[in-house]
């Protein structure tokens, strides 16, 4: 059995308090789209393991690779070194982005891979001798949790606002207001272009998530806002970073969110579930000019190196989970989540507690009016037979794509059930 008491005791967990800490649940194995909890009861997973798993658990192939690559290396440093699995990993990234997304940074984490992207735009606008150190960001934005990657992250409205006076201080603009698929309002670009008309000459780069904010509020945008704000960099001579670390892979309905306005970033940030969930990685691409003029500035190189870059193991298995995402039918798989989300979640549209109900790709949400009590809200759903993280007012759904519509309906299902449990 778990040592439950240690644990609560002991062991921080996400956002969490050690003095007044959440239940947690004791996962003893994992199989497709199942957590078994300790005592054999199957939960089905709605998170993906925050996103990340997308093929579900235990998955023969990526198994395989593990194993074949533990018989290999599992680690070696990249410093003076290269190997088979980064090479082909990078050759599939390269021909999956959108084109002239042709040089690649491994990293270790999502987080790592924005640093990496804002280093990439500060040392650009450095080695042309006209340094630029303000970032514009979108409110409700999230980017992750270390220390660059909160800079750029709602000062006011995340879980960051607590550090407001040691990050860096970067300009934002109202989230976009129009939603994925209500109909345009060219007023939604007016303070993107009265902030980029006004400071461009000392921003070194626009960073959002494309299409979909995630940690930030889980709202879905306009595409038509991605394409301006890729023409407004462009007229003012900004990088554009897309930050897909959440959204990319096919979560969406695309592969990557940027191809739902059909515009390039300058650098492009990938993570999550590029392994399949199975090991920590990251990627950062960007072009050939932006990589150009930071190798001929003062430094010569990027100035990033992790320990653990381009990992030979966790490049392996991603070699074999985008290989199994390519070889499966994922388009029509996250067409049919889609769609059944859309039949069974809109059905709460009307329900006291709930305020919308947004639905795009394998993504659907519940925004409740009031924040819910999480510990409770947990508890009710375990009890359902599913596995279902709430935060704030959000009850959101991020299943893996091989979830059957049986399946599906459980974790719609108990998401009425915890409405109507007080």
């Amino acid at each position: 059995m778990l040592d439950y008491t240690f644990d609560r005791q002991h062991i921080w967990h996400p956002y969490t308090s050690l003095t007044h800490p959440l239940p947690t649940y004791g996962i003893a194995r994992a199989e497709g789209v199942h957590l078994y909890l300790e005592d054999g009861r199957p939960l089905v997973d709605g998170m993906s393991s925050w996103w990340a798993c997308l093929h579900g658990y235990n998955v023969p192939e990526l198994n395989a690779a593990a194993t074949d690559q533990l018989g290999k290396m599992a680690h070696v440093m990249f410093g003076g070194i290269t190997h088979e699995p980064a090479i082909e990993l990078c050759r599939k990234l390269v021909a999956l982005t959108p084109d002239g997304l042709d040089r690649v940074f491994l990293a270790d984490s999502g987080s790592v891979a924005v640093e990496v992207a804002l280093k990439m735009a500060l040392q650009y606008w450095q080695s042309r001798g006209t340094p630029r150190r303000r970032f514009v960001a979108l409110r409700q934005g999230y980017h992750g949790d270390t220390f660059g990657a909160m800079s750029v992250t709602d000062p006011e409205g995340s879980m960051h606002r607590l550090y407001r006076g040691f990050v860096a201080e970067h300009y934002f603009v109202p989230a976009p207001p129009v939603a994925f698929d209500a109909p345009w309002d060219q007023a939604a670009m007016m303070p993107l272009t009265q902030l980029l008309a006004q400071q461009h000459s000392e921003i070194a780069a626009l960073i959002l998530e494309p299409i979909v904010q995630g940690a930030g509020g889980m709202r879905f945008y306009h595409p038509e806002y991605l394409r301006q704000a890729r023409a407004l960099c462009d007229e003012y001579g900004i990088l554009l970073i897309a930050d897909e670390i959440a959204t990319g892979f096919g979560r969406t309905g695309k592969l990557f969110a940027c191809e739902w306005a059909g515009i390039r970033p300058d650098i492009l940030c990938l993570g999550k579930a590029l392994t399949g969930g199975y090991l920590t990685l990251s990627a950062t691409l960007t072009t050939q000019a932006v990589m150009q003029q930071i190798c001929d500035g003062e430094a010569g190189v990027l100035m990033h190196g992790p320990t653990f870059m381009a990992n030979p193991l966790a490049c392996a298995v991603a070699n074999a989970s985008l290989d199994l995402l390519l070889a499966s039918p994922w388009q029509e798989r996250v067409a049919s989540i889609e769609a059944q989300l859309k039949r069974e979640l809109t059905a709460y549209t009307d329900h006291p507690q709930v305020a919308a109900v947004r639905v795009l790709g394998a993504i659907g949400v519940v925004e409740t009016k009031t924040p819910q009590d999480q510990a409770r809200l947990q508890a009710c759903l375990v009890a359902q037979g599913v596995w279902i993280r709430p935060f704030g007012r959000l009850i959101y759904l991020m299943p893996p794509f091989i979830i059957q519509p049986d399946e599906l309906s459980l974790l719609t299902r108990a998401i009425g059930v915890a409405l109507d449990t007080r």
